[in-house]
């Protein structure tokens, strides 16, 4: 934003007036402004009315007292782009656009857009198609239906694609601190990324929600992420929807294995952006960054008074790697001896029900076990009684009372979290969140939210140290494209220093080994073939000129019934390698909003059955290639897996940079590229099988 649209985006998050222009839609925008608690100036405007909601109604933006710093648009599509540029040359600040009916509908509709976005000037405009905003910090809002929402004086800023999404969420019984609420619509003239980069600033702004269908600009996003973390302010993501890349190439194993949903994975993962993957767990990582920010070390103590609930938080949180320290022998034998005698000193540490409720023996042992465990956060697990059981209920909160202190004097964030949502009552939440301890609903949530926070720390310590280079975005391509054959594709690679086998090729009618030496493989080359596995176009250990001639023979027999066509074909010879360690696929892909996308994971012919790869974005390095092939299930194969010879990961990273590396540097003339399999040993590579596409240009 420039200067004069960050003083407007300022006005129009702290009005001092606000323009509500419309009918019904505008009377009921009213009423939740002055139900948030607005104390400035309301200015209803609408030619056929002479009052809206008590207030007198203007005719029009030049009748207004002054130019609003705020306006709430509920009014046909038609008339919109004549109101806001009325607006803005009469220095208006913002607009919230409510009105649906542009780009999200037909060819009209997206001219009435792109009409928008060429007559708002200055304003900041949210929308169109879009519930507005509330700064619940503030008491502001632009909103046009009922809407609750739970604001101690800080929290978490909320931005979303989906209207409906934000008013359900302001309406939970989760006690989600919060400070903005923002419903972004088509984003026509303001995105998710621009929200991000101005509230990140906000100190009172703990951490941002997003949720997305999709980004325009992300490189903007990544810029806007970086500034995030220079601020401290974490980003939790909430993706809905998924579509085809449309300019992948199905053709190969990379473009069924890689897609959109991969790439914004990707994007999160380079950026620093804790992703979630349902509603609940978005609005509980949100509510722990909120309340606790984030953890210093990726490890819990836990405590219950239930040995099945000690067993479902160690079960669980070995299923997400998160670390839950033991304790040494000596903290084991202090601990002992301020337990009862049936406790078992353990982590999770059930304490038992002879000292529950007792705070002068609970006390102790919350301080002591957090103290030696010497864990990122500390959590008690607690389900609160139904209404109507409140004689039990002061046992519970003795409890909470000895955790939260003993957890404040030793500055160690911590929650209290109920195995079940409902039990964890407002007035119970309410009481945490003031003792600034995170009331967290439901153990997987939980657990989920605390290792997502401890994980960011490292990766913003790695960010800040190393920052994002931008994207590689390409501009679309408007020439044809073809396959570049096994052959001509290994001689690229060879010329660039990328290890192939030896190999020569012969004419179909005169098959000779040459000076290669048994083992050999025999592949029958033609361009209409891509994956030779198919149409039994490769035969492999082929150990005398006896064998080699029968190969030939059988795979001429299997070839020839086909419609294939007969271009010039001819059998490629090569020196069999020998067994790897592993087969990895290597693959980059063009997008037209991420760039170039790699792909690396389990390669051969069951590659697409495995469905095992991971994709980077690029430029990458090799700390981000190591990173990314740990999170491969067939890591272990590469670290000595049943002894067998271990792999050196640093070797391999670097051979998977510089084949991307040759990729980059020749953006222009390659459209993609697919190695499969890659032959990975102990201290080297071997691309055993690649198909390169170029431009027709390129290749003749």
């Amino acid at each position: 934003m420039n200067q004069k649209k960050r003083f407007n985006f300022n006005r129009l998050m702290s009005p001092k007036h606000i323009a509500f222009f419309g009918g019904r839609d505008a009377k009921v925008a009213i009423a939740e402004a002055i139900r948030r608690g607005y104390a400035g100036e309301i200015w209803p405007v609408n030619p056929n009315r002479k009052e809206i909601a008590g207030y007198r109604c203007y005719k029009s933006v030049d009748e207004l007292p002054e130019a609003p710093d705020a306006s709430f648009l509920a009014i046909p599509a038609t008339s919109v782009n004549s109101i806001i540029q009325n607006l803005d040359n009469r220095g208006a600040g913002g607009v919230v656009c409510y009105t649906a009916g542009f780009g999200e509908t037909n060819h009209d509709g997206i001219k009435l857009e792109q009409e928008l976005i060429s007559v708002s000037g200055d304003l900041i405009v949210i929308g169109p198609n879009c519930y507005g905003l509330i700064n619940y910090l503030e008491h502001v809002a632009l909103w046009p239906f009922a809407h609750g929402g739970f604001c101690p004086g800080y929290g978490c800023a909320i931005i979303t694609q989906s209207g409906m999404l934000a008013s359900d969420i302001t309406m939970t019984q989760r006690s989600v601190p919060l400070t903005h609420m923002i419903s972004v619509g088509n984003q026509a003239c303001i995105g998710i990324e621009d929200f991000i980069e101005e509230l990140c600033e906000n100190d009172l702004v703990k951490a941002i929600g997003i949720h997305i269908e999709g980004i325009k600009n992300v490189n903007k996003f990544q810029k806007a992420i970086f500034k995030c973390h220079e601020f401290a302010t974490p980003v939790v993501a909430l993706k809905t929807g998924s579509s085809k890349v449309g300019s992948s190439i199905t053709v190969t194993h990379t473009g069924s294995l890689a897609g959109e949903a991969k790439y914004y994975d990707a994007l999160f993962r380079r950026t620093g952006v804790i992703q979630v993957s349902d509603p609940v767990q978005f609005l509980e990582t949100l509510k722990f960054l909120s309340i606790c920010n984030l953890p210093s070390k990726d490890s819990v103590i836990a405590f219950t008074c239930s040995g099945g609930g000690a067993a479902m938080v160690a079960d669980f949180s070995e299923t997400i790697n998160l670390k839950l320290p033991n304790f040494s022998k000596d903290d084991k034998k202090e601990l002992k001896s301020i337990l009862p005698s049936i406790a078992t000193v353990s982590n999770p540490l059930d304490y038992t029900t002879p000292i529950w409720g007792i705070p002068e023996k609970t006390y102790p042992v919350f301080f002591e076990a957090m103290k030696r465990s010497k864990a990122g956060t500390a959590i008690l697990v607690q389900d609160y009684p139904a209404r109507g059981f409140e004689d039990a209920k002061i046992s519970y909160l003795n409890d909470a009372k000895s955790f939260i202190e003993a957890s404040e004097k030793l500055k160690i964030p911590s929650a209290i979290c109920s195995t079940f949502p409902e039990n964890l009552t407002q007035d119970i939440r309410l009481l945490l969140v003031k003792s600034k301890v995170a009331p967290m609903q439901g153990l997987r949530e939980t657990l989920i939210a605390i290792n997502s926070a401890a994980l960011l720390k490292t990766r913003q310590k790695k960010i800040k140290r190393e920052g994002i280079k931008d994207l590689f975005i390409l501009e679309k391509r408007t020439r044809p494209t073809t396959l570049i054959n096994e052959v001509k594709s290994k001689l690229i690679l060879e010329n660039n220093s990328i290890p192939t086998p030896k190999r020569q090729m012969c004419p179909i009618d005169k098959v000779t080994k040459g000076d290669l030496r048994y083992p050999l493989v025999l592949k029958y080359v033609n361009d209409s073939i891509v994956h030779k596995t198919e149409w039994g176009a490769v035969e492999v250990d082929i150990k005398s000129e006896k064998d080699l001639n029968y190969a030939v023979k059988k795979m001429l027999a299997c070839i020839t019934p086909s419609n294939t066509a007969t271009d010039k074909p001819y059998f490629l010879i090569e020196e069999m390698q020998s067994t790897p360690v592993a087969e990895l696929l290597f693959g980059i892909l063009p997008d037209s909003q991420f760039g170039l996308a790699l792909t690396i994971g389990s390669g051969g012919t069951h590659a697409e059955i495995l469905a095992d790869t991971v994709s980077i974005l690029l430029p990458t390095s090799i700390s981000e290639i190591k990173t990314h092939l740990k999170r491969l299930s067939m890591y272990p194969q590469l670290c000595g897996y049943r002894g067998s010879e271990r792999v050196n990961i640093t070797k391999l990273s670097q051979s998977i940079l510089n084949i991307a590396d040759f990729f980059q540097r020749n953006r222009t003339k390659y459209q993609s590229i697919e190695l499969n399999p890659i032959f990975v040993y102990p201290q080297n590579v071997c691309v055993v099988d690649a198909i390169i596409e170029s431009t027709k240009e390129q290749n003749n």
